[in-house]
């Protein structure tokens, strides 16, 4: 027979363990509640260029040939403890240049060097991107984490337009061209015969790109965030450089437009004005089919779409909110 003693003792022992659930369970919900709040991002950093004019297949060495800046503007909504929503506009210059890429080693990228292409495009972009923070928050902003790296991905809408210069005083005379080294638009110009019969229609000034990326975001104050974040955008684009396919038949262009379409026969690089003559003339000897071949962007982009990397260092404002106190009963 169970004594009383026991039957009270149990019974204790099973109010006790019934009740620390309920009492995690309450903690949980209290921790739980989380006040939304937003923040505005002011950003700058540097931009950089992949596709034919900077191959993705030299990842290093395109990283760090012809970086440019990047200035933004965002709204983030830090919806949950780990999840935010971000929209952002971003101005951006990307660059790209055979010469530059080929003048240390014009042997090793021949095919860069005797196409003599270059380009720059100001990208406006606007994306919205979810942010998850590896760390955190607290209740609320004024309790926000104060380290948190983050990942990020989303959808970008991209508006561009590459130019390049026209050719040299000498090469620009050659070709009864004037003024000369003056950066001119190149969609409009049709460089690979769009628009004709027989090719491609004019590629589109606006594209959609995919951005993703890493972060990281250090609390300074109530009132401010710093933070510091690298992404790259896949476009859906292979024309940010204005260089995809094969040279166009002569026939399908004209004016300006055959000049800039095969810069394969200047004697200068048009963007840095720097003579090529001594390695132009070399590489005919070694590499004479580089001189009549058909293709223009194929043999250094792997990738079928250009794309390109943000790095950011950004201040963040945390905007204001009222705190909700509960009624006194």
């Amino acid at each position: 027979m169970i004594h009383y003693r026991q039957l009270i003792a149990g019974i204790a022992v099973l109010g006790l363990l019934a009740g620390l659930p309920t009492k995690s369970l309450a903690q949980r919900r209290i921790n739980t509640h989380f006040l939304p709040y937003s923040s505005v991002t002011f950003g700058v950093g540097t931009s950089t260029y992949f596709g034919e004019l900077n191959a993705y297949s030299r990842p290093i060495k395109s990283l760090f040939t012809l970086p440019r800046w990047n200035v933004g503007l965002g709204y983030t909504r830090q919806f949950t403890p780990n999840f935010a929503a971000r929209a952002m506009f971003t101005w951006a210059r990307v660059v790209g240049d055979d010469y530059t890429f080929s003048k240390n080693n014009p042997e090793k990228y021949a095919l860069q060097y005797i196409r003599n292409l270059h380009f720059r495009n100001d990208l406006k972009e606007f994306a919205v991107t979810g942010i998850y923070n590896f760390i955190a928050d607290g209740r609320n902003s004024n309790d926000r984490a104060k380290f948190t790296p983050y990942v990020f991905g989303g959808l970008a809408l991209v508006a561009h337009s590459p130019e390049a210069r026209t050719p040299t005083e000498r090469n620009a005379a050659s070709a009864a061209y004037q003024p000369a080294r003056e950066w001119v638009k190149l969609q409009p110009l049709h460089t690979e015969g769009q628009g004709q019969p027989g090719y491609q229609k004019p590629y589109s000034l606006v594209t959609l790109a995919i951005p993703v990326g890493i972060g990281a975001r250090y609390m300074l104050n109530e009132s401010f965030n710093v933070g510091v974040e690298i992404g790259y955008r896949m476009t859906f684009s292979d024309y940010l450089d204005d260089v995809s396919g094969t040279y166009a038949n002569p026939d399908a262009l004209q004016g300006l437009s055959t000049i800039m379409a095969d810069r394969r026969n200047e004697l200068d690089a048009a963007r840095v004005n720097e003579d090529r003559d001594v390695a132009l003339q070399r590489l005919r000897q070694t590499n004479p089919e580089l001189f009549t071949s058909a293709g223009r962007g194929g043999g250094v982009g792997k990738f079928p779409r250009d794309g390109y990397i943000l790095t950011n260092f950004s201040i963040q404002y945390i905007i204001p909110t009222k705190i909700k106190c509960p009624p006194i009963k």
